[in-house]
């Protein structure tokens, strides 16, 4: 656990050496796809994925209004896994069009899943890599409720990808990753197969705002 700011994020400290160019294995939580091809299934959001996820009566969006994916994605160890989404009813075929392009080209993802209540509360360690989408919570040191409220954005490899305002970095361990020039697997570069796969269908960038950025974000009204 890192020592917490006033903010409450983590004290940013350099990234540690095996970190600088992360491409750690890809832990299954679910099962392996089976099939090589891309096959996403989606659904309404299961009771048991609601109750390990961050939705409560107070979110914005009923649980109604969310759908639940599985697909695959290849990982950093070149092997293909299994991840799972929670994502906002009416943009269901839309993410799955994005994740097949990403799919197909190869690019690599460490982890996919649901975020939950835990690992939203949980101290900060500086290391998170989840690529995700619904999450229940007020936009980063603000207090309207961010896009991920409605499964309306999707984060992608948060480390290679992280967020920086200031002298915050986001995640904490994650320094290294404001050299952009440093191209490395899992980073979202200008121009690249992901911004060009959201820009397909009409999302916006976080690494394209300019009083910070957050190169691991991507939303449908661009914020």
């Amino acid at each position: 656990m890192l020592p917490k700011r006033p903010d409450g994020f983590g004290v940013v400290g350099p990234t540690p050496h095996i970190l600088r160019d992360r491409r750690l294995a890809t832990i299954d939580f679910l099962a392996p796809p089976t099939s090589k091809r891309f096959v996403a299934h989606t659904g309404p959001v299961p009771r048991a994925v609601a109750a390990r996820s961050t939705w409560r009566p107070k979110c914005p969006v009923p649980l109604a209004q969310l759908s639940y994916i599985t697909m695959p994605f290849w990982g950093f160890d070149h092997e293909r896994h299994t991840g799972e989404m929670i994502v906002n009813r009416a943009v269901v075929k839309d993410i799955i069009t994005v994740f097949k392009e990403l799919y197909q080209a190869h690019f690599p993802i460490e982890e996919m899943r649901v975020t939950s209540l835990p690992v939203q509360r949980a101290a900060p360690t500086g290391d998170i890599n989840d690529t995700s989408s619904f999450e229940c919570r007020h936009v980063t040191l603000g207090t309207t409720w961010s896009q991920h409220s409605y499964g309306l954005a999707v984060d992608i490899n948060p480390f290679q990808n992280p967020y920086v305002r200031g002298d915050l970095v986001a995640p904490e361990l994650a320094r290294a990753y404001r050299n952009r020039g440093w191209r490395r697997p899992g980073m979202i570069l200008p121009g690249d197969i992901v911004t060009g796969a959201f820009a397909k269908i009409g999302w916006g960038w976080g690494g394209n705002w300019t009083s910070l950025k957050d190169w691991m974000h991507f939303s449908q009204n661009g914020h």
